[in-house]
Formats: structure tokens, C-alpha cells, sequence
């Protein structure tokens, strides 16, 4: 479905009741707390969160689950004499009384190329950039000693180091990092260069980090539709655990989830589906623990029922005035850019989906849309993100928030819960999806020639999309075909497959299931013939993988298409 046929199908809404009065009142209640994950102040102030949606009408349960967080403590950087101010990170190794001394190791960017460079095991190295949990696996892998990252200007931001996504496991745990990590501002990365160039340096690093299994609140609000029978619902949902005071991240998103849900609990004689809204715990401190542990505890209940997920993180921020580059899945693409033109007169991009922001619905098949949907217009350089220089610091306050932004990025949500909750036909366009799908194969296809055909493959993908983009008939017919589809193909478009696990919290190529297609692509472009014939063994089982979904999706839609009267 292209956004102009979604555009001429899509009604037009009333008038939208958002006050930004409102929200900055509540904003400012919540900025009296910090809300470090399982402390009783993320309690306190969760408190109030329950109350308005109490207010709203909605009926609210407050779950209490263990989850596994990480408190960074204070943190220590000596050399030469010199004390450097450095902070250390979640998920980090904490070092013994006294810390950890090594030669110190530069090794710039720190990716696998530089790790591969140079001998670090026993040694302290030196790397540019925001920590992240890539650099901490390897880093752990080579057997450093420690890690000292270099601020990209001299603010220093938090950060969890866990690669794994969720509460660790038995499987899991292993993969935690090992090494104890800090960060220095910039003037304190070209102090050690300096003293790097004059011959050895061997820097005392100590850290401390309090991490364990910590009872954590997640708050979930729920109000179903009038009539509705089976229709499932919509999540909405926000982190409210934050680094520090968190304003804008995200207690900003927290007064405008309760604003959006208030408004819409007004108009529930329009809903045709349910409204579920949670805020989650550990996120900032447990890699999303809270939104991971709902989903593998409530599986069935969100497998049955979910249709789509809008998580908001960070809007309003002073400055953000650009909304084009927010992630979306494309099922969700033509209904958000809609959304965001009808707001801005901005035309979104059409970014994919990042892994981050409590995207723990992906592996089971539910689409999803936002995450951070405002950003400043000039990213500063060397950020990870465009969400503003106090992400993650203790700068975070009320004065980084512009109302007039905040009022138009809730109403942006507003608008693309309005149709998820009213239309009939639930507004997902899987004709978009498919089509990403075939532009990742058609792309691989040429590589290929000669090792594996993708053309069988291309052509079912080509039908379904087709089928996707006429289906009609009864709502009831077309939606459960919607959402058996979004089972289908979201977990390859965004994992291997696995519906009932989660994808490692690092980067992920588009549709990680053609992942084997693509090493064999690499090796066949290297002409190495006994590494081709190793990688077209997983190539051919993925492309089994793929073939299976989209022969469930082909028969999906023809079944609906059937049971319409329309084949």
C-alpha cells in the first residue's frame, strides 16, 4: 500500500486534545526524582504514572518481576601523577579495591580490524567514541585488561555495556563483558595521547559497579474497546527508568504516553480494538530487561492479541525539529508518514526499525514504529544519536525541553494510534514489507549467479506482495490475515527466525535471515572454493527458511483472499 492509497482510505480525525500545560506539570513532578532501576525513587515517581492513567480510566496492575541491573558506581583514572575525571559504565566489570594498572594500548576506533592490530591481552587500551557494548566484547575477547574510551567532546554519557538483550540466562551470561570500562572527555583522551607520544603509560583504572538481581516495577494500563470481541489491541509503551534525572529521556515520554492515552480514553465509543499502555524498568540499567521479561512472560497473551507496538523515547527535546529519520517497520511506514506530514509537513525517510528502544516484540512478529521519533536538526559530531549533547548526563533536566515540540511529537503518536485503534481494517501495508524483501534479494541475486537461484524465491516474494496489496474483503478476514503475516515475516526481517528468543543487543543488517546468502556472496567474491562450499551449506538452509515463511504467507493471503470471495 503506497501512503497515497493509504492517505485516500484513511478517515479524517477530530480535533486533537493535547495540552502541553499539562504535560510540562507532570514533567516537572517527575523531574524531582531520579529513576535508576529498582530504587524507591523509580518506584515513587512510577507512582504518580499510575495515577493519572488511573485517572484516564484505564484499569492499571503494578508487576513486580526480578530483573538483572546494573548501578555504575564511582569511578577512577591516574596516570602519570594526574587524576582524570572519567565515569564508568552499566554491565561493566567493577575492579578490585584499588584498581587495575596496564600499559596503556591505542587502538582509535576500536573495531575488530584495530583489536586484530595490535597485542592488548594484559593491557589497557584506548578508544574513541561513546562506550558501547561491541568494543566491551572485544575487548573481553582479547583479554584486555581494561578499556578507556574517549568522549568525542567533553560531555560524558552513560551507557550499558550488555550485549545481551534482556535478563541474562544460563546460555547468555557468558557474554557479559569482563572488563572494567570508563570514559574520559576529550581533553582527557588528548592528555594520554600526549603522554602516549612521549613513550609507555601505565594508567591506574578503578571502578566501581554494583550489579546483581534487583525487584524491578513495570506499570501496565489497559482499557479495551467498547464492542470488541477478539480484536486484540495496541501497545503503547515507554521506559520510565532513566540515567539521572532523565527529562527528556524519558519522562518526556512518559507525559506525553499518558497525555496521547488520556485523549483517546475519551473517544473509546470509536475504538474497534484495545488499548494497552507499559511502562517499562530496566531499560537504561538492565539492556530492556522489563519490556523482555514481559514479553517472554506474557508470549501467548501478545502472540494472540497484539497488533502493533508505538514506543516513544525522548520527544520534545528544545531543538528537535526534525522528525524524518525515525525508525519505523515498513508495515507501519505509510500510517507514520502520514502521521508525520499531516503534523510537519515533513516527509519521513522510511528509516528501518532500530534495535534499541524496548524492541523486545520484534523476534515474536509484532510491527512496531518510533522509538526516539524528534531529533535535532545538526547532530552534534561524534554522537551516537541525534537526541541532543545531554543524552545520558546529568544535564538532562527540565530546561532541555521545548513544550511546543513536545505537544506536536504526542500528537504525531496520537495520530498514528487514531487509525490502530478505529479503522476497521487494521492500517498495515505488508505489500511494503515484502517489497524491502525483494529489494535485498534482487540485490543478492547477481552474487549469487551460479551457486544458489533466488528466483524461485523472488517470485514468491513478488506474489505475496502483489496479494498483500489487493487483499480486501471483511475486516475480520483481512485483519487476521495482517497479523498472521506480521508473524511471518516481521521475525526474518528483523531476526533468524527464532520467535520465542531475542536477537543480541548490537547492530543487525535489514532481514538478518539472508545473513548465510550474504556470506556466501562475500566468499564466492573472494573465489575461495573450499569456503564456498561451507557457506552454501547454511545459504541453503536459510533460503529453505525463507522459502517456508513465504509459502505460509502466499497461503495466508489466499486463504483470506478465498474466504472474501475475491479469488
Amino acid at each position: 500500500m503506497t501512503i497515497t492509497e493509504f492517505q485516500t482510505r484513511a478517515p479524517r480525525e477530530p480535533a486533537i486534545a493535547i495540552s502541553a500545560e499539562r504535560m510540562m506539570a507532570d514533567l516537572a513532578l517527575l523531574a524531582a526524582h531520579t529513576k535508576h532501576a529498582g530504587t524507591a525513587s523509580e518506584r515513587e515517581s512510577l507512582g504518580l504514572l499510575e495515577a493519572r492513567m488511573a485517572a484516564a480510566g484505564f484499569a492499571t496492575r503494578m508487576l513486580m518481576h526480578d530483573a538483572y541491573i546494573s548501578l555504575p558506581g564511582a569511578a577512577s583514572l591516574r596516570v602519570g601523577g594526574r587524576d582524570l575525571t572519567c565515569i564508568t559504565h552499566s554491565m561493566a566489570a567493577a575492579t578490585p579495591a584499588g584498581g587495575v594498572a596496564g600499559e596503556l594500548v591505542d587502538l582509535g576506533a576500536g573495531d575488530a580490524e584495530a583489536f586484530a592490530s595490535r597485542p592488548v591481552a594484559g593491557r589497557l587500551v584506548l578508544v574513541d567514541g561513546i562506550a558501547s557494548p561491541g568494543v566491551a566484547v572485544r575487548a573481553t575477547q582479547a583479554g584486555a585488561l581494561g578499556v578507556i574510551h574517549v568522549s568525542p567532546h567533553e560531555h560524558l554519557h552513560e551507557m550499558c555495556l550488555s550485549p545481551v538483550w534482556g535478563n541474562p540466562s544460563l546460555a547468555t551470561r557468558d557474554a557479559l563483558p569482563a572488563v572494567p570500562v570508563v570514559t574520559v572527555c576529550a581533553l582527557g583522551g588528548a592528555v594520554l595521547r600526549a603522554l602516549l607520544g612521549q613513550g609507555p603509560v601505565v594508567p591506574v583504572l578503578e571502578a566501581a559497579v554494583d550489579t546483581g538481581w534487583r525487584q524491578t516495577p513495570l506499570l501496565v494500563a489497559e482499557m479495551a474497546a467498547p464492542d470488541a470481541q477478539d480484536a486484540g489491541f495496541v501497545l503503547l509503551s515507554a521506559h520510565h527508568d532513566t540515567w539521572h534525572h532523565g527529562v527528556m529521556d524519558n519522562g518526556s515520554a512518559n507525559v506525553a504516553v499518558v497525555e496521547v492515552a488520556r485523549d483517546l480514553a475519551a473517544r473509546r465509543a470509536e475504538w474497534r480494538r484495545g488499548l494497552r499502555v507499559c511502562f517499562w524498568s530496566g531499560h537504561s540499567q538492565g539492556r530492556y530487561s522489563g519490556s523482555a521479561w514481559y514479553a517472554d512472560n506474557h508470549w501467548d497473551d501478545l502472540d494472540r492479541n497484539c497488533v502493533a507496538h508505538v514506543n516513544l523515547d525522548s520527544p520534545g527535546g528544545i531543538g528537535a525539529g526534525t522528525l524524518t529519520g525515525t525508525g519505523v517497520m515498513a508495515a507501519l511506514r505509510p500510517l507514520a508518514a502520514l502521521a508525520i506530514h499531516a503534523e510537519t509537513g515533513q516527509r519521513l525517510r522510511g528509516v528501518r526499525k532500530a534495535r534499541s528502544a524496548d524492541e523486545s516484540l520484534q523476534s515474536l512478529g509484532v510491527p512496531s514504529m518510533f522509538g526516539s521519533l524528534s531529533g535535532q536538526d545538526a547532530a552534534r559530531p561524534g554522537m551516537r544519536n541525534r537526541l541532543g549533547w545531554w543524552w545520558h548526563t546529568p544535564q538532562d533536566l527540565l530546561d532541555k525541553i521545548d513544550p511546543e515540540n513536545l505537544a506536536r511529537d504526542a500528537r504525531v503518536v496520537w495520530r498514528c494510534l487514531h487509525p490502530l485503534l478505529c479503522e476497521e481494517r487494521l492500517p498495515l501495508a505488508h505489500d511494503q514489507t515484502l517489497a524491502d524483501l525483494e529489494a535485498e534479494l534482487a540485490g543478492l541475486a547477481p552474487q549469487l549467479a551460479g551457486q544458489i537461484d533466488l528466483g524461485p524465491v523472488q517470485a514468491l516474494a513478488a506474489d505475496s506482495r502483489a496479494a498483500a496489496a489487493s487483499l480486501s474483503g471483511p475486516a475480520a478476514t483481512v485483519n487476521a490475515a495482517l497479523q498472521q503475516v506480521s508473524r511471518l515475516l516481521v521475525p526474518l526481517d528483523y531476526g533468524h527466525g527464532d520467535r520465542f528468543g531475542h536477537q543480541p543487543a548490537l547492530p543487525i543488517a535489514a532481514w538478518p535471515v539472508l545473513d548465510p546468502l550474504r556470506r556466501l556472496a562475500q566468499v564466492c567474491a573472494m573465489c575461495r572454493e573450499d569456503d564456498i562450499r561451507f557457506a552454501r551449506v547454511d545459504a541453503v538452509r536459510a533460503l529453505n527458511r525463507l522459502r517456508h515463511h513465504l509459502t505460509q504467507v502466499a497461503d495466508c493471503l489466499a486463504g483470506a483472499a478465498e474466504a472474501a470471495g475475491t479469488r
